[in-house]
């Protein structure tokens, strides 16, 4: 099969900025040492089946493969196709949009969220289980939260599920213990019932129901979503959409039955942009789907070259509810 770990060793320090994967975390030391195979599908094989009969699937030249023979080849950039027809859903990202939120986060803005994820990861005390355990992220965009938890959880692997390929090439080089797979978080996971020791959402949807079947009895959920402050500043003149004043009880309306909240924390601080910063944080979200990129780049430019902003986040975690 293709190796991933030969689009990493190609991978400039240059890329790796523009990826976003030195925003303070030692990227490069940690591929050096990190004693985990170079192919993480050798761990994450044990985890992932057939979305098409339900079987285990094994790696096979450039491919996953079940004993039924159903094929899921592993693309050029290192990730797998799961999707049938690799087809990619409405929202998902474009190359636009991604190279927009690749160059945001790169520029640190969002590393005090990062470091956050981090921090919170290393004091759960997972995995617990012979040293090893498994993160998924659903709805991973670029892998950038997925590899910062990695950083954590030495021995730990990673499973980034988003339906962009764009997103997707990005988050299969995030980290030398993540792979990542094509896949519309609505639908049944292709993950074994409680495989996970902890579900990562960040500013993706939420199937409740998903995450509480392939979540260990003791997993953790952290789900990672925007307040009312969030941008505020911005909103009006870029046409960013409002958040929701009712998102935390959606959210808890999602989760309800499945999970129970065991707390929350509030993370806001002052963002310092510039105007292509601004740019990129309007062409890296919703509005890039509805506002053309020209306008785009307009509005922020219309806003002066230093602009000043808020980030103002909720980051909850949850247990799942016990069985029966």
């Amino acid at each position: 099969m293709t190796e991933p770990s030969a689009a990493r060793d190609a991978y400039t320090r240059e890329e790796r900025v523009h990826d976003g994967r030195d925003d303070g975390h030692v990227r490069d030391q940690a591929e050096r040492c990190d004693p985990t195979p170079r192919d993480p599908w050798e761990a994450l094989v044990e985890s992932v089946r057939c979305p098409v009969c339900g079987d285990s699937l094994g790696v096979a030249e450039r491919s996953l493969r079940c004993p039924n023979r159903h094929t899921f080849d592993i693309a050029r950039q290192g990730y797998v196709s799961l999707l049938s027809g690799a087809k990619r859903t409405a929202n998902a990202d474009s190359a636009a949009m991604v190279q927009a939120r690749t160059a945001f986060l790169g520029a640190g803005h969002y590393a005090p969220l990062t470091g956050a994820l981090t921090r919170i990861a290393a004091s759960l005390g997972l995995p617990a289980e012979e040293g090893r355990g498994m993160v998924l992220d659903a709805g991973a965009g670029t892998g950038h939260y997925l590899a910062a938890v990695l950083e954590a959880l030495p021995g730990a692997v990673g499973l980034a599920l988003d339906a962009s390929g764009y997103a997707l090439r990005r988050a299969a080089r995030a980290h030398p213990r993540a792979g990542a797979a094509s896949w519309d978080v609505w639908r049944p996971f292709p993950v074994r019932d409680g495989c996970a020791d902890i579900v990562l959402n960040v500013f993706a949807p939420r199937n409740g129901a998903e995450f509480r079947r392939v979540l260990k009895p003791r997993g953790v959920l952290l789900v990672v979503t925007p307040t009312e402050r969030h941008l505020g500043e911005l909103r009006g003149a870029l046409g960013l959409l409002e958040v929701d004043p009712d998102k935390a009880e959606r959210l808890e309306r999602t989760l309800s039955g499945h999970f129970v909240r065991e707390w929350t924390e509030a993370l806001e601080y002052p963002l310092a942009l510039t105007s292509a910063d601004v740019a990129n944080l309007a062409g890296m979200g919703p509005a890039a789907r509805h506002v053309e990129p020209e306008e785009l780049r307009e509005r922020a430019a219309a806003l002066g070259e230093r602009v000043r902003a808020t980030a103002s986040f909720g980051i909850s975690a949850y247990r799942p509810v016990p069985a029966g």
